[in-house]
């Protein structure tokens, strides 16, 4: 596979973190250690989802993607769900930061990485060296990550709840979009 095909592959695995991450950075204004500590978890996460995906091969691909639209979308909705509660709960409190759990971290970070499993199920199928694409994700993903962690925290400063509010309709939206292109290829 060339270079430039992996690097497609690890941008376009990498958005849907990139948008969540703007999002939670918002809820939380984080710290530049905090958004490197985020960008590592969505990374990682999205690192291995390829590998277990690989690993799986064609055996697994059926049942994973039978039900992996499901999991996204519940992991996704439930999130931008509680944050947007959270957001809506602490109008009153102008210094509260809505979403920040690191329960809630890991549960958007596998929500956001299901496709890349699904990508890995795909790539065994090919002649590819999987290690080098999964790093390539990974990568990817933590430098966007953790970006739009920042950019999302200077957002939050300026607009606070709103803009936390917004990032858990986003998930949640998210979650729906999954789920809608997945039962619509049904």
């Amino acid at each position: 596979m060339s270079p430039f095909a992996i690097a497609v592959i690890a941008f376009g695995m990498s958005i849907d973190a990139l948008i969540v991450s703007v999002g939670r950075g918002a809820a939380r204004t984080p710290g530049f250690g905090e958004a490197v500590r985020a960008g590592f978890v969505f990374g990682a996460v999205e690192m291995l989802t390829p590998l277990i995906g690989w690993l799986a091969g064609m055996a697994a691909a059926h049942y994973v993607a039978a039900v992996d639209h499901w999991i996204a979308f519940a992991l996704l909705a439930a999130v931008g769900g509680h944050m947007v509660f959270q957001a809506v709960q602490n109008a009153d409190d102008a210094g509260a930061a809505p979403g920040g759990s690191r329960l809630g971290l890991v549960a958007t970070a596998i929500g956001t990485s299901i496709d890349a499993m699904a990508v890995g199920v795909s790539l065994a199928l090919l002649d590819v060296e999987i290690v080098t694409i999964a790093a390539a994700i990974g990568a990817t993903t933590f430098v966007m990550s953790t970006g739009g962690m920042l950019v999302g925290g200077l957002i939050g400063r300026r607009f606070g709840r709103w803009a936390a509010g917004a990032g858990g309709l986003a998930l949640i939206a998210l979650g729906v979009g999954i789920l809608g292109e997945h039962l619509a290829l049904v």
